[in-house]
């Protein structure tokens, strides 16, 4: 945590001169940025898993026919399927799963009073009228919804709010496009419709956790939404996998 928290002052020395009482806050965006920056590649190896996990939509669609009434034999032959052209069921989890501990990282750093046996320097720091240890409801507590920490909260909302309508709207339009077909794993079909809601979840955690975990959460979340409809951008589709064929 000391070395963290040496990381995380010195990129806000840097910063200094740019944004003066803010740079905490700035070096924790470009950390946020950095660390993604880092997963990038392997976002980029995900992407392409998935878009070779669609080109196989047909062969699938061949397997859930022949061996429908036959659960086990199915599940053997897909996996099969995907040994052979290489494509994990899992690769779009991994980034994901390499950022959790950066995250955790951030929410340790700012919920702590004391790092290395000295007091925590780093809770004085302020994103304009918000300290960045302090969560939603301090800011609630002082100063009410339009208080000065409130309105830092406010603008955060906002943008979480637009990008989790961006990614409904995406994953919508992705899950019409390609809709689960029939026999797939017990309980998928649920899960699918929920998936398009999860980007609205992030609301939940910006409230609940520290200022600058918060401020990690909405810099990976809009980074996320600007590198999969890049990443994304020519992925095919159930209907021109089909007209292809």
């Amino acid at each position: 945590m000391s070395v963290f928290a040496n990381l995380v002052e010195q990129l806000a020395d840097l910063l200094q001169p740019l944004f003066h009482a803010s740079a905490t806050a700035a070096a924790i965006v470009l950390f946020t940025a950095l660390v993604r920056l880092t997963v990038h590649p392997l976002s980029r190896a995900a992407a392409r898993g998935q878009k070779a996990k669609a080109r196989l939509s047909p062969q699938i669609a061949e397997l859930r026919k022949k061996h429908g009434k036959n659960p086990e034999r199915l599940q053997k032959a897909m996996l099969e399927l995907h040994t052979k052209e290489k494509v994990s069921p899992l690769s779009g989890c991994l980034p994901s799963l390499l950022q959790l501990p950066a995250f955790f990282l951030m929410y340790h750093l700012f919920s702590s009073s004391r790092i290395g046996g000295e007091p925590n320097r780093l809770l004085g720091h302020t994103l304009f009228d918000a300290p960045l240890g302090d969560r939603w409801a301090d800011a609630l507590a002082h100063g009410g919804v339009f208080g000065g920490a409130g309105l830092v909260y406010l603008v955060l909302f906002a943008v979480v709010t637009g990008v989790a309508i961006f990614n409904f709207r995406r994953t919508k339009r992705q899950m019409a496009a390609s809709p689960l077909p029939q026999g797939d794993a017990p309980g998928m079909g649920a899960m699918m419709k929920i998936m398009p809601l999860m980007s609205f979840a992030t609301l939940i955690t910006v409230a609940v956790v520290p200022l600058a975990a918060a401020l990690y959460v909405v810099t990976s979340t809009a980074w996320t939404a600007v590198e999969r409809t890049v990443l994304y951008r020519d992925m095919p589709t159930a209907g021109a996998l089909a007209t292809a064929a």
